[in-house]
């Protein structure tokens, strides 16, 4: 395998990782509860969803040949008037990854060593993919928080449950 496609492999495992710890988040909330609020200045988990999806639309949208800031992307819009329904905003996330994950199985040897724009600043294609994995992940995590502040002691863990790590790690090493 090559640099490039080992890269490919590493970010779209990577995000791939991040997309389902949303998921798992989505899958133990209401429709109701992706539109809590900490405080009226917060944004709900429905909001920061229609973020990630204006940014990923916006930034994987003819990757190579348009600057990752598109002309048509309503940035401040995305912060008010979430997806009404649970199915919606899910619609919405899929087509958001779709458009990603198209991008990034278009990267290839032959571009990988061209230079991406985000508004208007020149990247590699290393930096472009990095700053967009970087910038899922910590929304991804705000997700996170927000889904176990809503369920509190219902939360399942999306990861290593607390008080469970020798058991996991046993069990990874086989000891």
């Amino acid at each position: 395998m090559n640099f490039v496609e080992a890269y490919k492999e590493s970010m779209l495992f990577e995000f791939n990782r991040n997309k389902t710890m949303a998921e798992k988040t989505f899958d133990q909330l209401t429709n109701e509860d992706l539109h809590w609020m900490y405080g009226e200045a917060d944004n709900s988990i429905a909001i920061i969803v229609k973020h990630m999806v204006g940014n990923m639309l916006s930034r994987w949208t003819n990757f190579f040949t348009e600057d990752g800031e598109k002309e048509w992307r309503n940035r401040e819009s995305e912060f008010v008037a979430p997806y009404k329904t649970k199915e919606e905003m899910l619609v919405h996330w899929n087509k958001g990854w779709d458009c990603l994950f198209t991008a990034i199985d278009n990267i290839n040897e032959d571009n990988f060593t061209l230079k991406i724009k985000i508004r208007a600043v020149e990247h590699s294609v290393m930096a472009a993919v990095s700053r967009q994995l970087a910038h899922y992940a910590g929304h991804i995590a705000q997700i996170a928080y927000v889904g176990r502040m809503i369920k509190g002691t219902e939360w399942q863990s999306l990861s290593i449950p607390s008080g469970k790590s020798d058991e996991f790690n046993k069990k990874m090493f086989g000891k």
